[in-house]
């Protein structure tokens, strides 16, 4: 285990598993060294079906370089009508090859077989009865190449792999990969925390996590100005300069909000829409303050906050890892969930409804569960309705949320800054199929897990680079 990066560390992932020196190197040097394919997990009926009954239109659309909520908004544009009606169930990386599914409400689809949209490809599959949404994949297939690593490459990828199988269960782990002659061609079976990756908090300028906080605080003000005036250095000088006169503005008696609309970039559009509301209605007091942040998409108001509890979420793993407490097994006081019997054969999903407390005689039965691959040890995304373990896994919980001056009640927030919460896997396994000397990694994982959280253990590069 060694320290992680301190980008890292600024989002709660405060160690690497593996001890061993990584490869470096550069991820999607071409779109096509990442791809990933949503593994489907929601059907669709004929086009001729019911439009009453049935009034979403379903699509995949293979996407090269595309963002997922600017891909909605260009969909939208074509078809002439509102974003909020382009739905879809998990957010892909820009730099990618991706492809997703996507459901239009009360869609045209001869119209949406008829669009154009650049390094785009739409597959209209049929009618449903609701819009997708998260939930609705089981997961995601992984290829990625990794360009311009060190020249003991090979070796290094043997050895991480051989810490990864280890740190999953695999007490057989030996050879981190498996000789020509093994039956499983190259094929093992690894682990990683099941981290929330620098992408959930904004990858060149990691702001998402302090908007939620300030927000659960019943901080509105400064929830606004987090996101809006807030300059980062990897950003260009022109934007930085934008924001530092929000701040400025903001600290004083009087703030000109026109003032801060006019100086903002047209490319910001968020923070924009927000000033734009602080102008209008005069930012007095705190519901105006609410009201600015109400003005994004609803899917972002929910990842304010979905990514405050993802870093408290990541500070928890840590502190877990910090004091030797084992990732594959339970120990007195976990909380485990057990797996979704509804997921492939080949992807290892936890199923997080079915919830089991863990003590006493308990703890060796869920050891036997989880180092068949039947269960998993979860923490908490923190929720109005989320339980905390017992024991010291209890004590972490605990200890971390008063850190971060949160409370279960706290998320209790109007609109969609609201959260009941949940429970989540804290260890990931996946079948790793690896080539060490090109790099290339082909691997699933469920849904909302993320690639990053095992190939930051193999690069172990600036997290900018991933």
């Amino acid at each position: 285990m060694r320290e992680s990066h301190p980008i890292e560390q600024a989002v709660g992932i405060d160690y690497a598993v593996s001890d061993a020196d990584g490869i470096g190197g550069e991820l999607r040097v071409d779109p096509e060294d990442f791809r990933v394919d949503e593994i489907e997990n929601f059907d669709a009926e004929p086009l001729d079906a019911d439009p009453g009954a049935y009034p979403e239109i379903l699509l995949r659309a293979t996407l090269r370089s595309w963002d997922t909520n600017d891909f909605a908004g260009r969909l939208s544009d074509a078809l002439d009508m509102s974003r909020e009606r382009v739905s879809w169930a998990g957010t892909k990386d820009k730099h990618a090859v991706t492809t997703q599914l996507f459901s239009v409400s009360d869609g045209d689809p001869d119209a949406i077989v008829g669009l154009d949209i650049r390094d785009a490809e739409i597959d209209v599959l049929g009618r449903t009865g609701r819009p997708i949404s998260f939930g609705d994949l089981h997961g995601n297939r992984f290829e990625i190449r990794v360009r311009e690593t060190v020249d003991d490459a090979g070796d290094r990828v043997s050895e991480i792999t051989d810490d990864l199988r280890a740190f999953g269960g695999d007490s057989d782990s030996g050879d981190g990969i498996p000789s020509d002659d093994d039956n499983d061609d190259s094929t093992v079976v690894v682990g990683v925390p099941n981290w929330f990756g620098q992408q959930r908090f904004g990858s060149r300028r990691p702001i998402t996590h302090e908007v939620g906080l300030h927000i659960v605080r019943d901080e509105w003000r400064e929830a606004v100005l987090s996101y809006v005036a807030n300059p980062f250095e990897t950003e260009p000088d022109a934007t930085q300069a934008a924001r530092e006169f929000v701040a400025d503005e903001a600290a004083s008696d009087d703030p000109d909000w026109q003032a801060c609309l006019d100086e903002l970039p047209g490319q910001l559009g968020y923070e924009r829409s927000m000033v734009h509301r602080l102008a209008e209605d005069g930012a007095s007091t705190p519901a105006d303050f609410r009201h600015a942040l109400e003005a994004v998409p609803w899917n972002l108001q929910r990842l304010f906050v979905n990514a405050a509890q993802s870093y408290v979420f990541n500070r928890i793993l840590s502190e877990r890892l910090r004091r030797g407490l084992p990732f594959d097994r339970p120990v007195d006081g976990d909380v485990c969930c057990f797996v979704d019997s509804d997921a492939p054969d080949a992807l290892s999903a936890p199923d997080t409804d079915r919830l089991q407390r863990v003590s006493g005689s308990r703890v060796d039965v869920m050891e036997r569960h989880c180092a068949r691959g039947r269960a998993f040890v979860t923490a908490p995304l923190i929720g109005t309705d989320t339980e905390l373990a017992d024991g010291e896994p209890g004590e972490i919980e605990r200890e971390i949320l008063a850190d971060d001056g949160l409370a279960p009640g706290d998320f209790d927030l109007p609109g969609e800054f609201a959260s009941s919460g949940t429970r989540r896997a804290i260890l990931v396994r996946t079948e790793l199929e690896v080539d060490p000397f090109e790099p290339t990694f082909a691997f699933a994982l469920p849904s909302g897990s993320y690639a990053t959280a095992l190939l930051r253990e193999y690069l172990k590069s600036d997290p900018l680079a991933l």
